[in-house]
């Protein structure tokens, strides 16, 4: 019997790239031996349903082709199940964090050469269950109104700039930038203060900042924390700045730590971002799903994350020690 494959797109994403290339994605699944069948998403949350069906059906293998926001659906749809199909993914969304930490080529025909190909990696997701009730992301969560730029772009102005898009968004957004209290519990303390934002990372790339955090572990069990505390105008560009060249660890405004948990209290006046999209206002708690997916990536970022993993192991032996 042959593999079965589901592909769940979102028509509108990439300038309907997906759509336009649907027979070049079926044949080229067909090719690889699977028996492919699809899915056009029309409203929110639709994929999620759709992915849920694909893993009580018992697919081999789900393609979640689009944004970030679908990405999310998909893998929310799949995460409770014990059994999942392995996750290919055909980025073509405005910024494709996830796609990005992964290496996946941003175009149809490297990603699909990815997903034909057939290596897997094990990937972290978290689990995010508070008063809004229970969330997952693949990449990032975060709040503040610094996170909220994502989620805010209108689909038109995102599909006719692209990621200038956020910029945009961003300018006009900067003379209301105020500090929000918060208290957050991680695996080191508490962090109890008035923040601009704080992103609780799964990746190394958060909305195009690719070097955010260079070295993280995409299966080590643990998420990077980062919090931007309470800071002027001038500081928060600073930080942008260092952020971009990947500088920004030993900002005074920033604290960072690495935690296979985050508790957030004092939240109530916060909005949580969930992988670019707006999750509810929300206190609760964030756990690591420590290598939950099966994701199809490319040969050579198999490798790097090999070698990633032994340096931080190496370097926890030597804070043991220490």
């Amino acid at each position: 019997m042959r593999p079965r494959a589901r592909v769940i797109y979102n028509p509108t994403s990439g300038k309907e790239m997906v759509k336009r290339n649907l027979p070049y994605i079926l044949d080229r699944l067909e090719a690889a031996g699977y028996e492919t069948s699809v899915y056009s998403t029309k409203a929110v949350g639709d994929a999620t349903y759709e992915a849920a069906r694909a893993c009580e059906a018992e697919f081999d293998l789900v393609v979640a082709a689009g944004g970030d926001g679908t990405l999310n659906e998909v893998i929310s749809g799949m995460a409770s199940y014990p059994v999942r199909p392995k996750l290919g993914v055909l980025p073509v969304g405005t910024t494709n964090d996830f796609g990005r930490a992964m290496r996946i080529p941003l175009t149809i025909e490297g990603a699909m050469d990815v997903i034909c190909t057939g290596y897997t990696m094990p990937v972290d997701i978290g689990k995010i269950e508070g008063t809004t009730g229970t969330h997952y992301f693949i990449n990032i969560a975060g709040g503040g109104i610094m996170t909220e730029l994502s989620y805010e772009v209108p689909s038109k102005l995102k599909t006719a700039l692209g990621q200038l898009a956020y910029y945009v968004k961003g300018m006009e957004k900067l003379p209301q930038i105020r500090p929000t209290y918060v208290e957050l519990e991680h695996e080191r303390g508490i962090f109890k203060g008035e923040v601009m934002l704080f992103l609780t990372s799964n990746t190394n790339s958060v909305g195009g900042f690719e070097k955010l955090s260079p070295n993280a572990s995409l299966n080590d069990g643990r998420f990077d924390l980062f919090i931007l505390k309470k800071c002027n105008l001038v500081e928060l560009i600073r930080v942008m700045r260092l952020a971009l060249k990947g500088d920004h660890f030993s900002d005074p405004c920033i604290e960072h730590v690495t935690t296979s948990f985050v508790r957030m209290r004092n939240t109530s006046e916060m909005s949580l971002n969930i992988d670019g999209e707006f999750g509810g206002i929300c206190e609760g708690e964030m756990t690591n799903l420590q290598s939950h997916f099966d994701v199809m990536t490319p040969k050579f970022r198999i490798d790097e994350m090999e070698t990633i993993n032994l340096q931080l192991q190496a370097q926890e032996q030597e804070t043991n020690l220490a």
